[in-house]
């Protein structure tokens, strides 16, 4: 008990602050291997061409486990407080995943919605209710040009330690047809993001709001500094507004998802300058890369350490590293 009470202190005296890691991860098409005939999802099925048994899945939920177990437990030994996550099925692969032997005892928690995405895959929150009351939620329609339907904007109102914080969760529009073809769409969902954050910030310019996801894009892509408007830089003035804590990272040449022998910082974390005044504060952020998350040898050396290649199951993680900020109180 001695311990306990003396550890919350530091060596000055004063009282040592709360750390909440926040993360995003792509899980990479976590399916069950189920045939849902509502959905597009015949590759992730035992007879489909992936091969996709029940031992891979739960081979599949084991990898991931491991990792959401390691995330932010440098700050804090309970892990990730919030884990937004894409590329998932449904609710079931949700608690299938959380009751993982490496993270049960966190008891996460998660708020899923069914989106019309034609792959069948969607964007949802875990969280740990120790930290983290859950308000209001909804789902939230984005436009898109293309031929397939895309992936809703997951929004999420909660309270993180008795603070109201809005957070957003989202997966954009890819770049499969091309960067410059696909451009709008991804400026059309961040337009959406653009709306609900103003919407919040009119009605308290001190409200805390996390936009977190896959965006398809990198910090310097116009969808983000000019649609988002996410400043690259912490201001003392002009509040209120939002920043994006990547771009500096993106710029010395890291990222989370490599392709052609470079990489794109397509997951990202934007706060509002909320979290620069009052009890909850951001102190910092970093991209997940520890060597186990990464091909050790061949021609992708230094890759995320993915799942399949192909048809042909790797026994990995996912293509994309995850993504962590620090919030303190």
């Amino acid at each position: 008990m001695l311990f306990t009470i003396v550890s919350c202190y530091t060596a000055t005296g004063q009282k040592a602050a709360t750390v909440y890691p926040i993360a995003f991860y792509n899980l990479e098409n976590l399916f069950d291997p189920a045939d849902d005939p509502n959905k597009n999802d015949d590759e992730f099925t035992p007879h489909g061409f992936k091969h996709y048994t029940p031992d891979i899945y739960q081979q599949k939920l084991h990898n991931l486990a491991t990792v959401i177990e390691k995330l932010g437990t440098d700050a804090n030994k309970e892990g990730a407080a919030l884990i937004g996550v894409a590329e998932i099925e449904n609710d079931k692969v949700l608690r299938d995943l959380s009751s993982q032997p490496e993270i049960k005892q966190r008891g996460y928690r998660s708020v899923w919605y069914e989106s019309p995405d034609l792959r069948g895959i969607d964007v949802a929150l875990l969280y740990n209710p120790t930290y983290f009351t859950v308000v209001s939620s909804r789902s939230i329609p984005a436009p898109f040009n293309g031929a397939d339907k895309t992936r809703d904007v997951l929004y999420v109102s909660g309270k993180l330690n008795g603070e109201i914080v809005h957070v957003l969760v989202n997966h954009w529009p890819s770049r499969r047809e091309g960067k410059n073809e696909t451009a709008p769409d991804r400026v059309a969902v961040a337009k959406v993001n653009k709306r609900i954050a103003d919407s919040l910030l009119k009605k308290d310019a001190k409200a805390r709001i996390i936009i977190m996801g896959d965006l398809n894009d990198n910090p310097t892509d116009n969808s983000l500094m000019q649609t988002l408007n996410a400043k690259a830089d912490k201001l003392n003035t002009a509040y209120p507004y939002l920043y994006n804590p990547w771009v500096s990272i993106y710029r010395m040449g890291k990222g989370t998802a490599a392709y052609n022998d470079r990489w794109d910082h397509f997951d990202q974390i934007i706060i509002s300058s909320g979290f620069f005044n009052g009890k909850l504060l951001y102190k910092s952020n970093e991209i997940f890369d520890r060597p186990f998350l990464k091909q050790q040898s061949g021609k992708y050396k230094g890759y995320p350490h993915r799942s399949f290649s192909g048809h042909r199951w790797l026994n990995g993680y996912s293509d994309h590293l995850p993504v962590l900020i620090y919030l303190a109180q």
